[in-house]
């Protein structure tokens, strides 16, 4: 699998990697046994790349990682873990809980160091705990060796922009908003080269909303784009196609773009994405998707504190290939 350069880190990443939050249940009951095959048969597939947090599965999924990739040698993949977020509505960013967070973390996972530890969903703190607490501890976890590389997640892009410019860290974590219903990362771009910040992706099929499975009732997407969703996921099965895997390949193949993260607790399921990542993508039947889509491109919804949910001052829309 093709592996490109995350920012200024060097770390060289697969095209597509793996998300663990399946591994804690978090969309189906899931079998320990498979899930540590799935990690397997992901590495196997090329994917060098892991991301978790202790916020899935509340700690299940980093301790099935961590039985996953016990017995595997600590060159054979990179790993991230998330820090600040440990239930729907519990966060701390204090520096004392980053550290300790840290460390629990390592313990579930069997393993010394994290190559990159991203602050969780930040836009549910205040800029200032961020900037004056929750950096400043990755800091120091750097110097101890704890960690390799800092970074920070979340929705809202006009976070990105709001905070980046405050803090120096290495990369970022942004999910749903580089897919085939909403592309806007690509205005971020611009700053995030300018600072040498990497791009983690995550969430190619929107959280499930490209898919011809039913939208979970939890999912923030409002009618008018899960209907629109549902349209682009049909005309690819009257097609013949398959919307998750132009979804997949759609958003693995922007060379500005270094990793996309997708999760699943099946090893048939990895291996099958990963597969279609080398695979040549139906340039026609995208067209088509992404005029279905097109009413909704770039509709998105709320998350986190009022401030950041603001249209992002970024450069030009972005565009692909001369579309919007």
């Amino acid at each position: 699998m093709q592996t490109r350069t995350l920012g200024r880190t060097g770390l060289e990443v697969s095209a597509l990697s793996f998300g663990a939050s399946s591994l804690g249940s978090v969309f189906r009951e899931t079998d320990d046994r498979e899930s540590i095959r799935t990690v397997h048969s992901a590495i196997d597939a090329g994917i060098n790349y892991i991301d978790v947090s202790p916020y899935y599965g509340l700690t299940k999924a980093e301790t099935v990682l961590g039985q996953a990739i016990s017995g595997l040698p600590r060159d054979k993949f990179l790993l991230s873990s998330k820090a600040g977020r440990y239930g729907d509505a519990e966060f701390d960013f204090t520096a004392e809980r980053i550290v300790r967070s840290v460390e629990d973390s390592l313990k579930r996972l069997h393993t010394d160091y994290l190559d990159i530890l991203f602050l969780h969903d930040i836009e549910f703190a205040s800029a200032d705990v961020i900037v004056e607490e929750a950096v400043p501890a990755m800091h120091a976890l750097k110097r101890q060796g704890k960690i390799r590389f800092s970074g920070i997640s979340g929705l809202p892009l006009a976070l990105f922009e709001q905070v980046l410019p405050r803090i120096d860290v290495d990369a970022i974590l942004s999910y749903c908003h580089y897919s085939l219903n909403d592309n806007s990362l690509l205005a971020l771009l611009p700053l995030l080269e300018e600072r040498g910040v990497g791009v983690v992706n995550a969430s190619p099929l929107s959280m499930g909303l490209l898919g011809t499975r039913p939208i979970a009732d939890w999912h923030p997407a409002g009618e008018t784009l899960r209907a629109a969703c549902r349209r682009a996921a049909e005309h690819c099965a009257a097609r013949g196609g398959d919307i998750a895997k132009l979804a997949i390949q759609y958003s693995t193949r922007h060379d500005n773009i270094p990793t996309t993260l997708v999760s699943t607790a099946t090893p048939a399921n990895i291996a099958k994405n990963a597969a279609w990542v080398d695979e040549p993508l139906d340039e026609e039947l995208l067209l088509e998707v992404l005029d279905i889509l097109k009413p909704v491109h770039r509709l998105s919804w709320p998350s986190g504190r009022p401030e950041y949910n603001v249209a992002a001052d970024l450069s030009a829309a972005a565009t692909e290939e001369g579309r919007p």
